[in-house]
């Protein structure tokens, strides 16, 4: 029955992160430092949000594009950030990954070129090969920056249509500087590309200012912003994202939505609209703790000879293995077997991931620390 299933499903692979995440339940004992889901609970706030909208009996749909009163407040929330996007420029989704695969399937026809990063997050070349685009991979630097001529000459040769930017990023905690932004926007003003912004991560951003290109105005009519609210309210599970566009694109945007899940989730839309209503300062807290677990891996990770490039924002660090001369995933393999600490192959991130392996602190200080305790014998035994 293998030849019933589509040929653009078979053409990709389960997730990476997901791949290693399953080996972990078969090692006894293992610490996984392999999923992006914030140890915290949900904030108070947004707890009482969503009892709230289960005693006032609001478990029915909403409209399509969601709570008009989250969309008023997001649209509040992003204005204080100088990004101008209106209720009605608003979908609320089921998570970011909802929300992404809405924007693919609106944007692309059949051999449609995407620039995407590399390394990346996984679900961008996923999303676009099962739509039957065709990934056109731009580069990052040893800092995990873009080339901004790199950018320019593989939108000069494929003439994609759309291009894919990710700050803070997933794998490497890069953000987006104003000097980089400001290239980008000399650059994409003029061509004739949409731009795909992904800032899930955008309230992580440690001892800098935020900034995203869908704060130029003037470009605003081919930018698309997907965000949401699993790691500002460490509420994962309960699948709550949106997507800011202009017309064309949110009228295409809203009808794959429709279609596809009606609207997200009721309750768990209530939550966040409590929590930023009530919640951001726990955000600022939970942001804080974060730091602190960034500076105590980043320190511990150089003292046992890693080389890394400090993250600025999100909760992942990307750290070059190269010196202990084996690939991303056998040394991610061997660490698992002998040192029961999980952590992701830089690979599954994209073939520029090779000689890194991903490393999610947002796991208590005390599993780090534990961590590192491992990582360390495992050196000391196994490779030293």
């Amino acid at each position: 029955m293998k030849d019933f299933i589509s040929n653009k499903v078979n053409s990709i692979e389960i997730s990476g992160i997901r791949k290693f995440y399953n080996k972990v339940s078969k090692i006894e004992g293992a610490i996984s430092l392999t999923l992006g889901q914030p140890d915290f609970p949900i904030p108070q706030g947004v707890k009482e949000g969503i009892l709230k909208a289960v005693d006032m009996g609001k478990t029915v749909y909403t409209p399509n594009a969601g709570v008009l009163e989250l969309r008023e407040e997001i649209s509040n929330y992003l204005k204080s950030q100088s990004i101008n996007y209106d209720t009605e420029d608003i979908c609320i989704t089921v998570g970011g990954s909802e929300g992404l695969m809405n924007v693919f399937t609106a944007l692309i026809n059949e051999g449609d070129k995407i620039l995407i990063p590399n390394p990346a997050y996984p679900a961008y070349e996923a999303c676009v090969k099962l739509l039957g685009g065709e990934v056109v991979n731009y580069n990052l630097d040893k800092e995990f920056m873009p080339n901004i001529e790199e950018i320019e000459k593989l939108i000069n040769e494929h003439s994609p249509k759309a291009i894919v930017l990710s700050y803070p990023s997933n794998p490497t905690g890069t953000i987006l500087t104003k000097e980089f932004s400001e290239k980008l926007h000399r650059l994409l003003k003029d061509k004739e590309i949409v731009i795909v912004s992904d800032e899930m991560y955008s309230a992580l951003i440690y001892d800098a200012e935020y900034n995203s290109i869908a704060q130029y105005d003037d470009i605003k009519d081919k930018i698309i912003l997907v965000s949401g609210f699993s790691k500002i309210f460490s509420m994962t599970g309960m699948r709550v994202g949106y997507v800011c566009a202009k017309e064309p694109f949110f009228s295409a945007i809203l009808k794959v939505h429709q279609y596809n899940v009606s609207c997200a989730p009721s309750i768990c839309q209530y939550g966040a609209l409590a929590g930023l209503k009530n919640s951001l300062e726990d955000v600022i807290s939970m942001r804080d703790s974060f730091k602190k677990r960034r500076d105590y891996l980043c320190e511990e990770l150089i003292r046992l000879g890693f080389e890394i490039n400090e993250p600025k924002g999100a909760f992942y660090i990307f750290p070059s293995i190269e010196k202990f001369n084996m690939s991303s995933d056998e040394f991610c393999e061997k660490l698992l077997e002998y040192g029961k600490v999980a952590v992701i192959p830089g690979t599954a991130f994209g073939s520029n991931g090779e000689g890194c392996v991903r490393i999610s602190y947002c796991y208590s200080i005390e599993e780090l620390k534990e961590a590192i305790r491992r990582i360390e014998e495992f050196i000391a035994t196994h490779i030293n």
